[in-house]
């Protein structure tokens, strides 16, 4: 029983942070590109950059950026999960063969 709580335990986690991560990653990208806008002669490229993340987030979320990268976030987390299980069975077939 304690296999699979494990298992359970390490599920939710994998789950939780693959649907963090795309956040942040987004989030500390689009703040560095405000950083960045302060610097002359550097905000008409940071601010054309960011307009294009914010039109590529919106395709993904039917016009809104939010809802594209909570779409993104979740898909991340999907595939995450799904590493997560295949490892688990790889390391029961791996622990039955030896």
């Amino acid at each position: 029983m304690t296999i699979f709580t494990n298992f359970l335990r390490s599920l939710l986690l994998t789950i939780i942070f693959s649907f963090v991560v795309p956040m942040f990653l987004v989030g500390g990208f689009l703040l560095l590109l405000s950083l960045v806008g302060h610097i002359p002669g550097l905000d008409g490229i940071t601010e054309a950059i960011a307009t294009q993340i914010i039109h590529f987030l919106a395709t993904f979320g039917s016009g809104t950026p939010l809802h594209g990268l909570v779409v993104i976030s979740l898909t991340c987390s999907f595939v995450g999960a799904l590493f997560d299980i295949y490892v688990y069975y790889r390391c029961q077939i791996l622990r039955i063969d030896s």
